[in-house]
């Protein structure tokens, strides 16, 4: 190809360059980028040569007011609560990211008020500043689905639709059950038989999930569960309480916890009366936490696959902003079990 007319600039190009050089008026670079089936071949290629040489990068902001399309998700976070060593969202927030950058996304992260689960989001919405949300906290019976749905905001759930098993809108979860019946059976093949179960408040639906796998997995080998369970908050505090009550009363030689904070708290007792986890009495957590990982003799817990929630959650988000948009049907993924010294 022949050398173009114009000059090569030395500032940061605009699309103005990119026209001057590539012999072409300005509409005609903009038909390129955005609607490049309208131009002869021979001329896009000449309008590209020039985009090339330049380094020219389209304005995203403008492309935006045209489009409507911001390429952000929103997701709404919240501060990590004391006492407790779930770090589970900063795991997904991590894997979202990356995933999303990978599809072309960026996610925007904003603030949450504890006290009004919807602050944040209509703000959003009324300045087209994302294209879609994530939304985390279903299991809390948080109104943002329902209040999402309402308003025909795109938005996928990580978690299942607890409060309403008919909703329709996309969903990604992890099979807390089978987690719970996961590391009570590795618990019982190690010859284990009064498996403890410590879990949460029986309105926490995550919670009554995950007892779930724990008791069938026990009726499944003919074991009892009667006075081996508690339920408790999800702090370090009450699961130190709620255990030593377990041992002086149930008297098991293994616990199954709903989380790692609680089975933070079982180790503290064992610690406190002289017991050595996994040769005295064993211990199972559930999120397979950075904590799990370092304290002696590393945490046996289960581990939620979040990078493939990631992965799933963006291919549903790519579904809804697609053109038409595409039905996501709900996904349930598998945990895996990291066995470590504690059982």
């Amino acid at each position: 190809m022949g050398r173009m007319p114009g000059r090569v600039p030395s500032a940061p190009p605009t699309l103005a360059d990119v026209a001057e050089l590539a012999g072409v008026s300005r509409q005609t670079v903009s038909n390129a980028v955005n609607n490049p089936d309208l131009l002869r071949s021979d001329t896009l290629l000449r309008v590209q040569d020039a985009i090339a040489t330049l380094g020219y990068l389209p304005n995203r902001a403008a492309r935006n007011l045209r489009t409507r399309s911001s390429h952000l998700i929103g997701l709404r976070i919240t501060a990590a609560q004391e006492g407790t060593a779930n770090a589970t969202m900063d795991r997904f927030v991590h894997s979202l990211v990356d995933t999303s950058r990978e599809a072309g996304y960026h996610v925007l992260l904003f603030a949450g008020d504890p006290l009004d689960p919807l602050a944040g989001y209509d703000d959003l919405l009324r300045s087209t500043a994302v294209d879609a949300f994530v939304v985390t906290d279903t299991y809390l019976g948080n109104p943002q689905a329902a209040w999402l749905q309402t308003r025909r905001a795109p938005f996928v759930a990580f978690g299942r639709p607890w409060a309403d098993p008919e909703a329709t809108h996309p969903w990604v979860d992890v099979d807390g059950a089978a987690g719970c019946d996961l590391a009570t059976s590795h618990l019982l093949d190690r010859g284990h038989q009064r498996v403890a179960w410590i879990g949460w408040r029986k309105d926490s639906f995550i919670g009554e999930d995950r007892r779930s796998g724990w008791s069938r997995a026990m009726r499944s080998r003919g074991l009892p569960t009667t006075g081996l369970a508690s339920r408790v908050e999800d702090t370090v505090s009450s699961g130190r309480e709620a255990s030593a009550v377990l041992l002086d009363e149930a008297h098991p030689s293994a616990f199954v916890c709903a989380s790692d904070t609680l089975a933070m708290g079982v180790l503290h007792t064992l610690s406190q009366r002289g017991l050595v986890p996994g040769r005295d009495v064993a211990v199972v957590g559930f999120d397979d936490s950075q904590v799990a990982q370092v304290v002696p003799p590393g945490l046996t817990s289960v581990r939620q696959p979040l990078e493939d929630v990631a992965a799933e959650v963006v291919t549903a988000l790519e579904s809804l902003l697609g053109h038409p948009p595409a039905a996501h049907p709900g996904v349930l993924l598998e945990p895996t079990l990291a066995v470590r010294g504690s059982s």
